[in-house]
């Protein structure tokens, strides 16, 4: 079998971590801190374009150049001391709502990792994501038990540059001990499949609300969802042959199309 690992990023491909978390967790830190500030869906798709959420703060504050109120003097003073205030208490706000069950696995997560698992491959997480952040996911949406699964985590702050650098894909290759051609990464956002084809991975996408305009067409496959038999995956680019969810026979014909196209280019 090629197929050696499977690859998870986790924000928006796990669970829409950013629609349901992460944005209404910036909010209530701007409100709590009395910043006439509120960002809706569509600035925050811009903003997704960057590869993480201080530097998604820096760049807001530095282009958007809003009338900060209160808090003009001290972040106008050092930014970097601000931009990482506002941060933690935005984090803060996500882990309450991480606890509060309000962010659910996206369809077809957890089966699919139970799927690998039985035919032996291992598993990792590739999130530009701190561990501090990512923690609260692992416990309250995947749940103990399948977060325990998990072989391999390569996490943002363990790299020199974030995604869509490859440096991450690259760091969890190394610790799982597999080349690109053995392992597929199952991504949402264009920054991700950058990453991921930077790092000779083949990726399937899983887009969502925030993502579904960006450009896939380096992708192995892009779908609405790994889906669920009774709750079918939409296919946007390729075609899933047979069952129309996600499965792991899927996977593997995808890895061995990147080995074919290895020992090709070889």
């Amino acid at each position: 079998m090629t197929l050696r690992a499977v690859l998870f990023d986790v924000d928006g491909t796990l669970a829409d971590t950013e629609a349901l978390g992460h944005r209404p967790a910036y909010n209530r830190a701007f409100r709590k801190l009395g910043l006439p500030v509120r960002w809706g869906p569509k600035l925050y798709r811009r903003l997704l374009k960057l590869p993480g959420g201080r530097e998604r703060l820096r760049y807001y504050i530095e282009h958007y150049a809003p009338d900060l109120g209160s808090q003009a003097a001290e972040a106008a003073a050092d930014l970097d001391a601000w931009v990482a205030k506002v941060h933690e208490l935005k984090s803060k706000y996500f882990r309450r709502r991480m606890r509060q069950g309000r962010v659910p696995l996206r369809p077809g997560i957890a089966r699919l990792m139970r799927e690998a698992r039985a035919h032996g491959l291992q598993l990792a997480i590739v999130t530009n994501a701190s561990l501090k952040t990512l923690k609260p996911v692992l416990k309250y949406c995947m749940g103990p038990e399948l977060a325990a699964e998990i072989d391999v985590i390569a996490s943002g702050e363990e790299v020199a540059h974030k995604k869509p650098a490859p440096d991450l894909y690259r760091l969890a290759l190394r610790r799982l001990g597999v080349a690109p051609h053995e392992c597929v990464a199952l991504e949402d956002s264009e920054i991700g499949l950058e990453a991921a084809a930077a790092a000779g991975i083949p990726a399937v996408i899983t887009v969502n609300r925030d993502t579904l305009e960006q450009d896939f067409r380096e992708a192995a496959l892009v779908l609405s969802s790994l889906g669920e038999p009774g709750a079918p995956a939409r296919a946007l680019r390729g075609k899933l042959e047979g069952p129309q969810w996600v499965t792991i026979a899927h996977l593997q014909d995808i890895a061995e199309r990147a080995a074919r196209e290895h020992a090709h280019a070889a």
